[in-house]
């Protein structure tokens, strides 16, 4: 079985960057890690898991993927 620890950790370092840049906005998505399915691949392919979220949550992410725009609900 081939691994690539390399790719794993590359992933890994993208789920805590992004977690930190969602703190910074105050948003906290605590199901945010690595798909462990995806892990299993042989090569590993990581995906990310955002999880499940509040409806203020999603606001709160729309509002910062789209900063100064108004809600279009």
């Amino acid at each position: 079985m081939k691994t690539t620890p390399g790719a794993i950790e590359v992933a890994q370092e993208a789920v805590t960057e992004l977690r930190e840049a969602l703190a910074r906005a105050g948003i906290r998505l605590p199901s945010l890690g690595l798909d462990v399915v995806t892990l299993a691949a042989d090569p590993p392919r990581p995906l990310v898991e955002l999880g499940c979220c509040t409806v203020e949550t999603a606001r709160l992410l729309a509002a910062a993927v789209l900063p100064g725009e108004e809600n279009r609900s």
